[in-house]
């Protein structure tokens, strides 16, 4: 009976050293940031950009690029993944500018040269400043919200406050409480994780045109989480599907530009469905059938 008892203990004790290990080291597991010197200088080939700094109201420093077009035709606000800082992430916004779109990219707390304590809270609240120093400067009809992988969850919560042209998700996630259950199922996550990040509730409050990118061999959020989360607002979504395509390597194909043309160039449309087969239903029986 004692051995069973000691047992029971050690058991218990693993336990709560690993939650407790969870909570405090999540960060590194989650984050990856790189950081930049406040005198780095920012170099992109044949891209004209400005860097900027704004001060948050609890003292946090957010750093950021614009990089610009010739004659825009509005701007896309790109909140990036989990990696690195915008030095990197940088390369990217020729995806839109080539379109004719000014890009803004910043970098989290703790990310390049953006100081202050990094929580779900204080992001959520960063990205909002952010926001709203565009939108004072460009209608929201113009703004176009692009999340990427950690970035959707944030995208998709600033499109369910404001209203902007439409939302893009790269590879987005359910909840990053789902992903890592995916890895440690047996763990108190929703007592434990400090950025639940939630995509698919707020999702259920988006009411601009949500389009959602995800390639069929991404191994770190699967494929089938986008089309879960394309049912949340079947009327309002479409999803994009990359054949082949992995986690971080989308813009190596050729079909993932071709998307991204037609999603950010296009206007939605009205669709006269008098006369199409939409209430048509197939039926193993029918009266003009003949044997």
């Amino acid at each position: 009976m004692q051995n069973w008892v000691f047992v029971a203990l050690l058991v218990l004790s693993t336990y709560i050293v690993l939650s407790v290990l969870l909570y405090f080291l999540q960060d590194y597991f989650l984050f990856k940031p790189e950081k930049l010197t406040p005198d780095f200088e920012f170099y992109y080939n044949n891209q004209e950009f400005e860097e900027y700094n704004v001060e948050t109201r609890d003292g946090a420093v957010i750093n950021g690029l614009r990089f610009k077009s010739q004659s825009p035709k509005g701007v896309v606000f790109y909140l990036k993944g989990n990696s690195k800082s915008i030095k990197g992430w940088g390369k990217f916004a020729v995806d839109f500018t080539r379109h004719g779109y000014d890009v803004i990219m910043v970098d989290y707390r703790g990310f390049g040269k953006s100081t202050g304590r990094r929580t779900q809270k204080a992001v959520k609240r960063d990205m909002q400043v952010i926001y709203n120093k565009i939108r004072d400067k460009v209608p929201e009809k113009y703004i176009i919200l692009y999340g990427r992988s950690l970035g959707s969850g944030f995208a998709t919560k600033l499109a369910s406050m404001n209203n902007p042209r439409m939302l893009i998700l790269d590879a987005p996630y359910y909840s990053l409480s789902k992903v890592a259950k995916k890895y440690i199922p047996f763990m108190p996550l929703s007592l434990l994780i400090k950025f639940p990040m939630p995509t698919y509730k707020w999702l259920k409050y988006v009411k601009c045109p949500i389009h959602i990118i995800h390639g069929t061999d991404d191994r770190l959020i699967p494929y089938k989480t986008s089309i879960k989360l394309s049912k949340i607002n079947p009327k309002t979504t479409k999803l994009y599907t990359v054949i082949g395509g992995g986690h971080k390597n989308l813009n190596t194909f050729e079909s993932y530009h071709q998307m991204l043309g037609e999603i950010i160039t296009s206007r939605p449309q009205e669709i006269d469905l008098e006369g199409s087969s939409i209430n048509v239903k197939h039926s193993s029986k029918s009266s003009n059938a003949k044997v």
